[in-house]
């Protein structure tokens, strides 16, 4: 493969966040032809743009590269298939292998099977070419391979990523139910918070748990590339060997670029456990000098004292469902109450709103919160007026990240937002 080759990727994303990964892929890759699919964006780039992504996304989750594409109608097509792969440009048998199959509509009894045969075929490739066949590792291999069957096509692609890229390298210490660092992105591209006084201004996150909304707050306002502390599986893979030199370049370049943020940042829990979680987190991100971590309930922690004339930014993932039980003011609200079958969010909610009103409407240039919810009445609930909603996923759960304006008197004008806004009900 030449440096100027161009490559079809399929980059991976959250349900609901292709319109902002479509964006961003725009700004890292402006010479790439971009186009957002479901579930991702089909880009066409050289190889470098492999390298950039993985390096630079904050929202995707792997990289793949296209490889082959056909129809099939049973496991022995999808051998054939990946037979008419040069899979000599991608590895030598001292690689470890690994392939995953995923599957929309197949019409196959049994994925493992259809699995194995593209395994034997990259197996028996290399062995009749250099008589030895590559190791299977299931944990860290060097060529992952994605085989994607659809009703009557399949797909061939090598992931250059590796593990998925919300695994910054950084999250150690872990709550219940934690929040995808990709998702806690996409929820801040979606605010149009980019951390500077002018796209959001200061951010506060009241239910912080283990640290992931604040922290990549704080590594975007820091200018951090969210991939620098992990290693890719592209690094093995034949056919980026020539760029190893442009890839210590790139890694060099966003070391430098790294500044001091131009905004406050805040983040705050009930539990003072998952405080020292987030707080160990962002030590470990470089980024806790840029955070002031408290403990304290969100219905009771007082709104942080903004510089004059800089608006803030209220960013949160609160308590739902499966997730994890509300705790604080409004759980000693029901254990109170007398009543066992009163769901503690029916009084946290409300309560969380009449606390913005009280301690979030004074600030000079105002509050701007922005809650991710399954709950699409979540509104009527909080008896406050959303301005927007974007759908997003949440891994299995559909969610609505609505905003809500905290401005005393009537409400403020929307900013213009994104493509993938939904009109309000």
């Amino acid at each position: 493969m030449s440096r100027a080759e161009l490559l079809n990727l399929f980059v991976s994303c959250p349900g609901g966040v292709e319109a902002l990964l479509e964006q961003e892929l725009r700004a890292v890759l402006p010479k790439g032809k971009i186009e957002a699919l479901r579930g991702g964006c089909a880009v066409r780039a050289e190889a470098e743009g492999v390298l950039i992504i993985n390096l630079e996304s904050r929202l995707a989750q792997r990289v793949l590269v296209e490889l082959i594409e056909g129809g099939y109608r049973h496991e022995d097509d999808l051998y054939a298939l990946a037979r008419q792969v040069d899979w000599e440009r991608w590895i030598t048998p001292r690689h470890t292998i690994k392939v995953d199959t995923t599957a929309h509509r197949s019409p196959l009894k049994s994925l493992n099977f259809a699995t194995l045969r593209v395994k034997d075929a990259i197996c028996d490739t290399l062995r009749d070419a250099t008589g030895e066949r590559p190791s299977v590792d299931t944990y860290a291999p060097d060529l992952p391979v994605v085989l994607h069957v659809g009703e009557e096509r399949a797909a061939l692609y090598v992931d250059t990523s590796g593990e998925p890229l919300f695994k910054r390298g950084w999250r150690v210490d872990k709550g219940d139910a934690p929040l995808k660092e990709t998702l806690a992105a996409a929820m801040l591209a979606a605010a149009g918070w980019k951390g500077t006084p002018d796209t959001g201004g200061a951010l506060h996150d009241p239910c912080c748990g283990s640290g992931t909304i604040p922290i990549e707050a704080a590594l975007i306002a820091s200018g951090a590339a969210p991939g620098i502390m992990r290693r890719f599986a592209f690094e093995a893979q034949l056919p980026f060997q020539p760029l190893q030199n442009r890839w210590a370049e790139l890694k060099r370049a966003a070391q430098a670029r790294v500044h001091a943020p131009a905004v406050p940042i805040y983040a705050s829990d009930v539990a003072f456990r998952m405080v020292d979680f987030a707080r160990r987190n962002a030590e470990r991100a470089g980024v806790a000098q840029y955070i002031q971590f408290n403990g304290g309930d969100a219905l009771e922690r007082p709104a942080p004292q903004l510089p004059e004339g800089m608006p803030g930014t209220l960013m949160m993932n609160p308590p739902y469902g499966e997730r994890i039980e509300v705790r604080g003011k409004a759980a000693a609200v029901r254990e109170h109450s007398g009543s066992e079958q009163r769901d503690a969010t029916d009084d946290f909610f409300p309560r969380l709103a009449s606390h913005w009103k009280r301690g979030y409407t004074q600030a000079s240039a105002g509050w701007t919160a922005w809650m991710l919810s399954p709950d699409m009445k979540l509104p009527t609930k909080m008896r406050l007026k959303e301005s927007r909603r974007f759908p997003m996923w949440n891994g299995p759960i559909e969610c609505r990240l609505f905003r809500f304006d905290l401005v005393a008197g009537s409400a403020r004008a929307p900013r213009s937002e994104v493509a993938n806004a939904e009109p309000n009900d």
